[in-house]
């Protein structure tokens, strides 16, 4: 009976407990690439005293690339399990051209009489072209996505200009929280989130809209009459989840008071110990005039300002941004008084299942975001 040899392979793999740690969790990593598992099965079954054939046989691999790689990693060890240099032409570009387009998209077009407010992908390869650089397009744009520069993209913001910020926040933050001046609410104190939406107007489009269809969403033409405009005012219960909301032809001291009305002669808030009214500082409700008026038309309400130009402390534009979503857009309404009976009826809806906003905003989180901003100010002024 004839007998098999089996061919031994001169390159004996033995793993430390180091390089068994590495390999197996490479292995297991769900992120690595198929090739950096594969070579380190390899490895591994070649450590356990399979010959290269069978390794082969078990992985569904030729036998050449089981002797290869345990080859390559008794000669170098792990490094050796890495792709090997590749040789072809040199690069057309060097880091210098790369630092060139990146120097240009962090400066704005205009500190160089550049008559663009911002780059766009084309706007930089033509700058580069000026500049001696023959760059194309998607050269650009992998350049720009290494370093996750977007310089077509912007973000508004502002500087706080309130001096009491901090306190004033704070005061609507504790409320949010059911406290006010360090004491906790009782169950006759209740808490209204109130604000204007101006503005909004009916649009009557040119052609119906078609709802949507297998494959298809919805479709709104783009055409359209004008059907006026109206104000919605909006006071919502922070603690309750209730809205009270009216329209009016716009906004202003007259239609702000005859929201108060509507809230404050019904209970519970008629026979309330406070009702705290937390507002911003539009003109309908700003300043000490208003506190002054609230309080003698309704001793039991307090107004609460929110800082200058922090109307997102206020939660009825939660529900000013529900609102816009599901009632306003797409905008369609045959006229105005089909916008405000959508609007209205909308809110009794939206009460039957409301639940308060899961605020999360702290006064903490405040204290640690003011200091933030204090500690990048004093580098920059340092800098």
């Amino acid at each position: 009976m004839a007998q098999v040899m089996v061919m031994t392979s001169p390159y004996q793999v033995v793993l430390t407990e180091a390089d068994r740690a590495v390999l197996e969790a490479q292995v297991r990593a769900a992120t690595s690439p198929q090739r950096v598992v594969l070579r380190a099965v390899i490895v591994l079954l070649a450590a356990d005293g399979q010959p290269n054939a069978a390794i082969a046989d078990e992985l569904g691999i030729c036998t050449d690339t089981a002797r290869k790689w345990r080859a390559r990693f008794c000669q170098r060890g792990l490094a050796g399990l890495a792709d090997a240099p590749r040789t072809g032409r040199r690069p057309i570009y060097t880091p210098a051209h790369k630092a060139r387009v990146t120097a240009w998209a962090c400066q704005l077009p205009a500190e160089h009489d550049l008559p663009l407010s911002r780059w766009s992908t084309r706007e930089l390869a033509d700058q580069l072209r000026s500049d001696g650089i023959e760059a194309s397009l998607s050269t650009v744009r992998r350049w720009l996505a290494d370093d996750a520069i977007k310089p077509w993209q912007y973000q508004s913001w502002i500087f706080m200009r309130d001096p009491d910020f901090e306190t004033k926040a704070a005061r609507v933050l504790d409320l949010y929280d059911r406290r006010y001046q360090g004491e906790p609410l009782g169950p006759d104190d209740f808490v209204i989130s109130a604000d204007e939406k101006p503005s909004i107007q009916a649009r009557r489009r040119c052609h119906d809209t078609l709802p949507a269809a297998p494959g298809r969403g919805l479709r709104v033409n783009n055409d359209y009459t004008r059907g006026g405009a109206l104000t919605y005012l909006a006071a919502y219960d922070v603690h309750r989840a209730t809205v009270f909301g009216r329209c009016a032809q716009s906004t202003g001291i007259a239609a702000f008071t005859e929201l108060v009305d509507q809230v404050m002669t019904q209970e519970p808030y008629a026979s309330a110990e406070r009702v705290f009214w937390i507002v911003d500082n539009g003109s309908s409700h700003r300043g000490q005039a208003a506190i002054d008026r609230l309080a003698a038309r309704y001793p039991n309400a307090i107004m609460i300002h929110t800082p200058v130009h922090a109307s997102w402390l206020n939660q009825v534009e939660v529900f000013f941004s529900i609102i816009q979503r599901k009632v306003l857009t797409p905008n369609n309404f045959e006229n105005l008084k089909a916008l405000e009976q959508r609007l209205l009826t909308f809110e009794k809806r939206y009460n039957t299942t409301a639940q308060p906003f899961a605020w999360r905003y702290t006064t903490d989180d405040l204290r640690k975001h003011l200091a933030r901003l204090d500690d990048h100010e004093k580098a920059r002024q340092a800098a």
